[in-house]
């Protein structure tokens, strides 16, 4: 019995002394078992704070969707919705010349106010995903010139609801736009456009739906990757209008973006070809007469260049229905070059064909000049209309014969004169020998030696093409 006592009192000593300790080395080596037990008391705090607003803002987005109803407009039957609109854009372009239509990428802001979205309580604003979108009311907002409508859905649908307290909501989407844009080509390639984008509510008329802009404010990031390759951005502009429909008066919004050509690439396309095709066209009057295969094949390459430029100018062009200046530019080109071939073709005429009289043999005689006529067997009174030619040789002619001007037929022997072979009002105007002398009445007219056509040709067609390129660029460029 002694035994047990002795063993209860030795393990009680034991015992105390380690619990007195205890706390001593806890203090000294314990820090990290002090945090371990106290660390997670503050988190527990801030779980319960941010419990609590969870579960308030849970509460007050309930509470005024519970009897919100979205198929009604704020404020109906008593005022109109003021819809206020604010536009980002973020690509513009490509301009499709052919569909005439344009694509925009844009993010879209509408504010309004309704008064059953407001609440009272600390949290200042909801924001809502595109998933809850569909529990408000939204004004039905479209684009009236509008072709096709990408609403982008990656990775989720890009519209956002923010809520405030005061019942202000705003909603935002982003989407890409292809609109039609009506191009007025006539001054093509120094024409300038402005693209609209109209947009308008689809069912509430005026009385109900108000668009306004915020101070007119629209953002444009022109360090985006814009697409407008040929055209430079100018500048926006914005109109507000009332439109009338069987189903009412409806407001219209409309923004403009305007853009200018760059006229560096329809340059090296079209005018420097058309021009140099035009001035090649024109090496045929410095090469000889005698050579007509050579300037045959020079005219008519000239002219199925130009055809092909005029042709490839409107390969990527609106079938539109009126000339553009470019078409002008490149049809008189075209007549430059088809005058020059028709050039050779009258010279070559007048000079292989009009020195043969009809009915009688070339006469030629190499150092001396003559008149020479027919022998005729019978008298002239018998044959009126006998031929009579003079032909004469010019060094200014470069070798070539040809009859005096103007053709004489021999009507009797008192020596009355009839035209021959020439038109009258050939005879007028052209002579096709150097020295011609017309009779009194034909004194003071203008006349044109024909074998020096390529001389006249050297100077009137470039002095012409340069004058018309002057008045054409004069024009084009103030208009």
């Amino acid at each position: 019995m002694l035994t047990k006592v002795l063993l209860i009192l030795l393990g009680l000593s034991i015992i105390l002394p380690s619990r007195s300790e205890g706390p001593h080395v806890e203090l000294e080596n314990g820090p990290s078992a002090h945090d371990a037990v106290y660390e997670p008391q503050p988190q527990a705090a801030e779980e319960t704070q941010t419990l609590g607003k969870l579960s308030a803002a849970t509460h007050i987005l309930n509470s005024i969707l519970n009897n919100y109803d979205y198929k009604l407009r704020p404020g109906i039957g008593e005022k109109p919705t003021v819809v206020t609109v604010e536009l980002s854009v973020n690509t513009l372009g490509p301009i499709s010349i052919v569909d005439m239509e344009y694509t925009i990428d844009i993010t879209f802001c509408q504010t309004w106010y309704d008064e059953r979205l407001r609440y009272n309580g600390s949290v200042e604003s909801f924001v809502l995903n595109g998933n809850l979108v569909s529990q408000l009311w939204i004004p039905d907002t479209f684009f009236r010139n509008s072709k096709r409508i990408q609403e982008h859905v990656i990775t989720m649908p890009n519209q956002m609801v923010r809520i405030h307290k005061d019942g202000k909501v705003l909603y935002t989407i982003r989407m890409t736009i292809d609109a039609g844009c009506l191009l007025h080509m006539l001054k093509f390639p120094m024409d300038s456009h402005s693209c609209p984008l109209s947009f308008s509510s689809f069912s509430y008329p005026e009385s109900e739906i108000i668009y306004k802009w915020e101070d007119f404010r629209l953002e444009i990031n022109e360090k985006n990757s814009w697409k407008l390759f040929q055209f430079d951005f100018t500048g926006v502009t914005n109109i507000t209008e009332t439109i009338s429909t069987p189903a009412g008066d409806f407001m219209v919004m409309t923004l403009f973006f305007n853009v200018s050509r760059r006229f560096g690439f329809i340059a090296f396309q079209n005018y420097v070809p058309s021009s140099v095709t035009t001035m090649l066209s024109w090496i045929s009057f410095w090469i000889k007469k005698d050579s007509a295969p050579a300037r045959t094949s020079l005219g008519i390459t000239s002219v199925l260049t130009m055809t092909t430029l005029g042709t490839f100018s409107r390969k990527n062009f609106p079938r539109v229905s009126y000339i553009t200046a470019l078409d002008f530019y490149i049809a008189i080109c075209f007549i430059f070059c088809f005058c020059a071939l028709m050039e050779f073709a009258v010279l070559n005429f007048l000079t292989y064909n009009r020195t043969k009289p009809h009915g009688s043999p070339k006469l030629r005689h190499p150092n001396i000049r003559a008149r020479t006529l027919m022998p005729l067997p019978v008298s002239a009174h018998q044959y009126p209309d006998a031929f009579v030619c003079q032909i004469e040789d010019s060094d200014e002619s470069d070798g070539e014969e040809g009859p005096s001007c103007p053709a004489q037929q021999s009507l009797s022997t008192g020596g009355i004169q009839r035209p021959g072979g020439c038109c009258k009002w050939c005879q007028k105007y052209f002579c096709v020998v150097p020295k011609c002398e017309g009779s009194i009445w034909q004194q003071g007219r203008l006349f044109i030696h024909i074998y020096r056509l390529d001389n006249y040709s050297r100077v009137v067609f470039p002095v012409t093409f340069f004058f018309f390129n002057v008045l054409y660029w004069l024009v084009c460029l103030n208009l």
